[in-house]
């Protein structure tokens, strides 16, 4: 288990950020007092990034202002920790962290962040990460999200969101909106229909906008032809107009096209100054003769410069912020979380024979490059080393160097010892060499890789998004030839995303399939915790896995994408069109059994059909965060051994809806029980989560009828079913 215990540092940071904290109100005063006080070109310098990297390690800054006490805003990636920090912790990466579905250690991972963040003196997370949602299963940077279920997403950036500014550090959720792959993404246009966007890829917004999000990062793609950091559409009427967003809109790095469109079009801050070597291309300089010949008005420019103070202000940013330092000791005892996310995100696919947990086997054949520290472990990525070695994050600016990494063979070498058994190791992905190792030992243990990264770097033929699904270094024949030489196969999975593992199911004796993901510095540690049995696995699939790569209805495309699918992507386009998964959305084995009791629905109150009411709050009308009704289901672990069990509840719509996925998620509760020990799965829904996007109307809209509520072990395992009528 991971500790919930708050070190000294965590509480002072804590209480601190808690006592220097304001609402919207009060910090919108401050800053409209500090308005004021300020030049045009003072303002046009809080609007205006610096460059890259100018004076320090910040991967964007502003212009400071003296008068105020602003300072130079200090931006800096990323979603699993410090970049370019020296002493830092390496989290795991969002998808990895999702895969536990334990709000607990997500609400902790993003506590930790913030705290790296505020102790390196950084002002701005560059993150968390909303979209690419993930419909594309070798989207490049899938694994920086959560899941292509808006829901989880949605649910995980709001947790994160509210630990991060817990210790008052801001928050810049990205990539807004509809950046689905690497391939063309600062040319292409992602042109979705209406009620596509908001029920799959703004859906997550609404979230960290509920959140409170101090800031948006626009993204590089055109949205209907028009770019993203320049849509009216998309910043104006979605963001600031119907979710009420009080927070700035940044651009990603050189995302930006024009200088008075885009800030017409509200754009309030751009990065890292528009190229990167902050030359000021279109504002500094330029947006400031624009206000003066009147193509932008100065009102807008002050609204920027509010949004901005506000942010700045809301956090107590203003009052003893840490400056910033790099070389700052922020690691405290941050592993543990790493550790924990990293063991209670692996999933167990396949467990043929009990053979896991290991029971006391004399001899171990660890086979893989994956299985031991390559160039990836020792941060020489840009040497074309991202997927060398063993593997814990994909590449990009959304990764960050280890301090360190366990690597499965060490650890497995080291726990082995301790038992008495003696390892064998083939550190090679060459079949014959695999395959001698296997030969004789009583269980042998293959890892194999799949990678994928920004575009901007390309590993071993594949730009950004991956080439196809399969595993990475040979890993089909790595396996089949260890296969062929032992009878009790271990199958380690270390990917970004899913692979097809119809070649290596088709062996008998791969006995074992352990889907370890992404689990960073701690990458060892976590997966020995696993095979021996000192945690029980009680990761949950985030994503599906198919049989066949077309299964999935949806790919990289290279020109523009016109979302042809809709609605239907991962476990709702199975789901639709009839398509068997390999492994559905949801799945898990576990170490033990449970048993699902009754379901139980109470009304929290009257449900009556209709669009959302109530002011426009931070995400929207107020009515749609209403509770509406929970529902339980008690839950018993009818084994032998202590484990968690992460029950999901899918609800189905009502034949007056207009065509809906047959399932979508709406409640997961992830339940911890001892051996024979019986709980509660418990599930709150909010007026939202019943609610589909209406175009004729342009609001959410519950319709009237009986709808499906479905809670069970996955997708495609329901144990029990109710009803709702509105």
């Amino acid at each position: 288990m991971y500790s919930k215990t708050l070190t000294a540092f965590t509480m002072a940071t804590q209480l601190l950020a808690r006592a220097l904290a304001q609402d919207w109100e009060s910090a919108y005063s401050k800053a409209q007092s500090a308005l004021g006080r300020l030049t045009l070109s003072d303002k046009v310098g809080i609007v205006t990034g610096v460059g890259w990297n100018p004076g320090g390690e910040c991967v964007g800054n502003t212009h400071p202002v003296g008068s105020i006490g602003y300072p130079s805003l200090c931006l800096q990636d990323g979603p699993l920790g410090v970049r370019y920090a020296s002493s830092i912790t390496a989290f795991t990466p969002g998808v990895q962290a999702a895969s536990t579905w334990d709000l607990d250690l997500i609400r902790q991972r993003g506590q930790y962040i913030g705290e790296e963040f505020r102790g390196t003196g950084a002002h701005v997370m560059l993150g968390p990460v909303a979209g690419g949602l993930g419909k594309i299963a070798e989207g490049g940077r899938n694994w920086e999200g959560f899941s292509p279920d808006p829901y989880l997403t949605g649910i995980m950036v709001a947790e994160t969101i509210d630990a991060v500014q817990g210790v008052g550090v801001q928050t810049a959720v990205k990539h807004y909106i509809l950046n689905e792959q690497e391939l063309n993404r600062e040319t292409m246009s992602s042109n979705p229909d209406n009620r596509t966007t908001h029920e799959l890829y703004l859906w997550p917004y609404v979230d960290a906008i509920h959140a409170e999000s101090s800031s948006v990062m626009c993204s590089y793609n055109k949205i209907h032809g028009v770019w993203a950091c320049e849509s009216d559409f998309a910043i104006n009427t979605l963001l600031k107009d119907r979710l009420g967003f009080k927070g700035y809109v940044m651009t990603d790095w050189a995302a930006q096209h024009s200088t008075a469109l885009s800030a017409n079009a509200g754009l309030d801050m751009t990065m890292p100054g528009s190229n990167w070597d902050g030359g000021d291309v279109y504002w500094g300089p330029q947006l400031q003769t624009a206000v003066t010949n009147g193509q932008v008005p100065e009102s807008r420019v002050d609204d920027m410069v509010t949004r901005i103070l506000a942010a700045w202000y809301r956090l107590g940013q203003d009052s003893d912020y840490p400056s910033v330092n790099f070389d700052a000791d922020v690691a405290g005892n941050h592993a543990e979380n790493v550790r924990a996310c990293a063991r209670d995100g692996t999933v167990l696919l396949r467990n043929e024979d009990g053979i896991l947990p290991l029971t006391n086997p004399s001899t171990i054949a660890v086979i893989g490059s994956s299985s031991v520290i390559g160039r990836h472990a020792r941060n020489q990525c840009q040497d074309g080393g991202c997927n060398d070695g063993a593997l814990g994050m994909g590449w990009g600016s959304g990764a960050v160097d280890y301090p360190y990494f366990v690597a499965p063979y060490d650890a497995i070498d080291e726990r082995a010892s301790a038992e008495g058994a003696r390892v064998v190791l083939s550190s090679s992905d060459n079949t014959a060499s695999g395959a001698s190792a296997a030969r004789g030992a009583d269980v042998a243990v293959v890892f194999i890789t799949a990678d994928s990264g920004e575009g901007y770097l390309e590993v071993e033929g594949n730009r950004g998004d991956r080439n196809n699904l399969d595993p990475w270094h040979g890993g089909n024949a790595l396996v089949e030839a260890v296969a062929n030489a032992n009878e009790n196969v271990i199958v380690v999975v270390h990917s970004v995303g899913p692979i097809i593992l119809e070649s290596i199911l088709s062996h008998d004796s791969v006995k074992g399939i352990v889907w370890a993901g992404l689990p960073s510095q701690e990458s060892g540690n976590a997966l020995v915790d696993i095979l021996w049995g000192d945690a029980n696995p009680s990761g949950k699939l985030v994503y599906t896995i198919a049989k066949q790569r077309g299964d999935y209805g949806t790919q990289v495309v290279s020109g523009n994408d016109d979302y042809d699918e809709g609605l239907y992507i991962d476990y709702r386009h199975f789901d639709n069109a009839g398509i068997e998964p390999r492994y559905e959305f949801g799945f898990g084995l576990s170490y033990t059994t449970f048993e699902y009791g009754n379901i139980t629905i109470e009304a929290v109150r009257p449900i009556a059909p209709g669009s959302a009411t109530g002011e426009v709050i931070s995400g929207g009308p107020s009515g749609l965060f209403e509770d509406v009704a929970t529902v339980s289901v008690p839950i018993t672990n009818t084994g032998e051994v202590d484990g968690a069990e992460v029950a999901q509840l899918y609800l189905s719509y009502p034949p007056s809806a207009p065509a809906t996925p047959p399932l979508q998620l709406r409640g997961f509760d992830k339940v911890r029980l001892a051996a024979g020990e019986s709980g509660t799965a418990t599930f709150t829904l909010r007026w939202r989560d019943l609610s589909y996007w209406d175009t004729a109307s342009d609001t959410w809209v519950v319709p009237s009828g009986s709808f499906g509520i479905s809670v069970g072990a996955s997708s495609r395992d329901i144990k029990q079913e109710g009803t709702i009528e509105v």
